[in-house]
């Protein structure tokens, strides 16, 4: 028997994946959409509301899926330690369950297709995505780019949704981080996104420093989050040796630099 059709948008809490989302179910209608959000539990408290308000607007709950486990129990539990380069948080919290969840679409006859909020920017993810989702799963699953495949000209999801939808984008948006992933925790960041969030948030820069710490001395392992000169390099060295060297003014200045090495989760987009 032919499977049913089911939309799927890989729902983020970002703005690009919340205006892919709307797109979908303006073409598609509410009933063959699902909003799939994969739930880390690190997430800051207002990316849920902008969830629960852009689920409201377009019309469609939201699918929730959680492992039961944050990133960091994920790091000790696996004995790995995520960074830049691999972050096994997004591989357990994120993809296992997303291809579980596809596999029981499956089984009740309904065929997904995932909708992912890249941009043109970032095509080389794009092709990433396809070529994991054509593998990984039992069977090859599509996947759809719609900013990069269908709308001819760049699309400013922040203004929509701020000007167009009212909704308040989240507040991570506001206080100078790339992307709303993870509280601003996301081990994919780099040196200047760890400098905004210790400008932003001093005491989640410390718990993530902390968690780092204890990680290398339980394990003893040299081991961190981020790279310098392709070396370890902890959060405890860059606040010493950087972060707490410099004035207000100056680490605003840092913090806004563009982190050539943040490379955003495998599975959430902005």
């Amino acid at each position: 028997m032919e499977r049913e059709i089911r939309h799927v948008a890989m729902f983020s809490g970002g703005a690009s994946s919340a205006f892919v989302a709307k797109w979908i179910v303006d073409k598609y209608g509410s009933d063959n959409v699902i909003l799939l959000f994969t739930d880390t539990l690190w997430e800051d408290a207002d990316n849920y509301r902008f969830l629960e308000d852009t689920s409201e607007y377009i019309g469609v709950p939201i699918t929730r899926l959680v492992d039961g486990r944050t990133p960091e129990e994920v790091f000790f539990e696996e004995r790995f330690l995520g960074n830049a380069r691999f972050a096994k948080c997004s591989e357990e919290i994120k993809v296992k369950q997303t291809l579980i969840f596809i596999e029981e679409l499956r089984l009740k006859n309904y065929e997904p297709i995932l909708y992912f909020g890249i941009g043109p920017h970032e095509k080389h993810r794009a092709e990433s995505l396809s070529s994991h989702y054509e593998h990984f799963p039992l069977e090859p699953v599509e996947c759809r780019f719609p900013m990069i495949d269908t709308f001819s000209k760049e699309v400013k999801a922040r203004t929509i949704i701020e000007n167009e939808w009212k909704i308040k984008l989240p507040r991570m948006y506001s206080f100078g981080f790339r992307h709303a992933n993870c509280g601003g925790r996301c081990v994919r960041g780099g040196h200047h996104h760890y400098a905004n969030l210790f400008l932003i948030w001093p005491e989640v820069y410390k718990a993530q420093e902390e968690m780092e710490e204890r990680f290398r001395n339980q394990f003893q392992l040299d081991v961190s989050i981020m790279k310098k000169e392709g070396k370890p390099y902890t959060l405890k060295e860059h606040r010493i040796n950087t972060l707490e060297k410099l004035s207000n003014e100056e680490l605003v200045r840092y913090a806004n630099q563009e982190d050539l090495d943040d490379i955003p989760c495998f599975c959430s987009f902005s």
